[in-house]
């Protein structure tokens, strides 16, 4: 099963974007014990993990992102978030949602371009 995230688009250093991702309804039953996590893959880069967040909550950040990007869940619209701000250019990435840890199957992901 592919997790679609979305959300992505051109925003100036500096700014705010808000990632989402919903589970399709063929996981929907089993959506809320899922550990779920963000990553991202530069271009030229392997993917990397950017976030995590546990079935109860519990969260963990890479130590490039932490205190800038924040994961969030909502089981009952089986939705999973990735607030982020203070963007850098850095930052610039395709995103994708995935379980944690993450199955073999990826989505399209979306795409975040900090210009500087």
């Amino acid at each position: 099963v592919q997790l679609q995230a979305s959300g992505g688009g051109l925003v100036q250093a500096g700014g705010s974007l808000r990632l989402s991702c919903a589970a399709p309804r063929s996981i929907f039953s089993v959506f809320s014990p899922l550990d779920m996590g963000w990553y991202r893959q530069a271009p030229g880069k392997e993917r990397e993990s950017v976030a995590s967040i546990t079935s109860d909550g519990a969260t963990n950040y890479s130590d490039s992102v932490k205190g800038r990007f924040t994961i969030s869940r909502n089981n009952s619209k089986k939705t999973v978030y990735l607030q982020m701000n203070s963007l850098k250019s850095e930052d610039t990435s395709v995103y994708y949602c995935n379980t944690n840890p993450p199955s073999n199957n990826w989505g399209q992901g979306t795409l975040v371009t900090v210009s500087s």
